[in-house]
């Protein structure tokens, strides 16, 4: 699972849920500190959507 994430593949567990990764781009950012400007690199994130399978169950 964590090789396919990698190579930036879907994974879905039938019922249960499903895995993808979402690419985001770098951005100005501001440290809360001290207010300078941070550059944010570009960066890839996994992502976790619950399937209506299991949506359903936990809402009984």
């Amino acid at each position: 699972m964590c090789d396919a994430l990698g190579k930036g593949e879907r994974v879905e567990i039938r019922g249960l849920c499903t895995f993808k990764v979402k690419t985001y781009d770098g951005y100005d950012g501001r440290n809360p500190k001290s207010g300078d400007l941070v550059k944010v690199k570009p960066k890839r994130l996994p992502f976790f959507k619950a399937g209506s399978d299991l949506k359903a169950r936990v809402d009984r």
